[in-house]
């Protein structure tokens, strides 16, 4: 068994779909869209073959609790090496999106950042 996709719901689908493609070399599908429900995807393919819908719709829930909510807590992307994950930090930053953390290696043997997409979710980089 394979997790076949991770789906995230966002605010800018746009924006979103741009974002994971300059920084993280996905491609995306063609845009679904159902006028009845307001929901709009694009399946993200990633050069390793895993898959992201990033979608949207006209009732989203915009309410974020604080702190650490339940649910998803992050993305993690295996980028090769540490140079990679410096790398790929510092531009992310330099470009404008939040850093939250590291580079730095964590207390279970991690070499990892944190970093935030358009739409704040954490993006975990790592070797």
């Amino acid at each position: 068994m394979k997790i076949e996709h991770v789906g995230l719901f966002v605010t800018d689908l746009e924006a979103t779909v741009e974002f994971y493609e300059q920084f993280f070399g996905a491609q995306r599908s063609a845009k679904y869209h159902n006028e009845q429900t307001t929901f709009s995807s694009y399946f993200l393919s990633f050069p390793d073959g895993a898959r992201l819908e990033v979608g949207t719709r006209e009732d989203l829930n915009l309410e974020r609790p604080a702190g650490y909510p339940v649910g998803y807590m992050h993305l993690a992307f295996a980028l090769g090496s540490k140079q990679a994950v410096d790398e790929l930090t510092t531009k992310l930053a330099a470009a404008g999106y939040e850093h939250l953390s590291g580079p730095r290696t964590t207390g279970d043997g991690y070499y990892e950042s944190v970093v935030c997409d358009p739409e704040g979710n954490q993006l975990e980089l790592t070797v």
